[in-house]
């Protein structure tokens, strides 16, 4: 069983008004807000990945950064996060994690909603800063169930 976790980036900003490359576009004062939180609560249920995978974007690893920090675990950076993506990409990324059963994987979307919606069979939206759970057997389209998605303003202030 895979218990895969989605965790798309926490607030950024409007990316129509930023004037440099959209890679480089950190979190916004409420993104490093939602990130700390949600590390926070992730770290008072004791939840621990067997692998933080980030995107190489400045505001998913500023994301997972807060998170890790909250864990006490490493974050790998996965160039295939910041790209498009689909569900093969998603099992080699983690058989490349050393086959990981419970990774927290840190992108964006449209590609997550897509992800979650894809495994569920259920049209699911990942808000900035939402973390969602897929328990699977096997990556493939039907095959998940959501367990929870958590939106970022029902993380409380810890």
């Amino acid at each position: 069983m895979i218990e895969l976790h989605l965790l798309r980036h926490a607030d950024a900003g409007d990316p129509m008004v930023w004037p440099d490359d959209d890679a480089d576009r950190p979190l916004s004062a409420k993104g490093r807000r939602q990130a700390a939180r949600l590390g926070a609560l992730l770290a008072a249920t004791r939840f621990l990945p067997d692998a933080l995978i980030s995107s190489p974007k400045l505001r998913a690893r500023e994301t997972a950064d807060a998170v890790a920090r909250a864990l006490g675990v490493d974050v790998v950076i996965d160039v295939r996060l910041g790209g498009a993506l689909d569900l093969a990409t998603v099992e080699r990324i983690m058989a490349d994690a050393g086959d990981a059963r419970r990774p927290l994987l840190v992108g964006h979307d449209p590609d997550f909603s897509w992800i979650a919606s894809e495994l569920s069979g259920a049209p699911i939206e990942m808000k900035k800063g939402a973390l969602a759970r897929i328990d699977a057997g096997t990556l493939g389209e039907g095959e998940g169930a959501l367990r929870w998605l958590l939106p970022p303003g029902l993380v409380p202030e810890l």
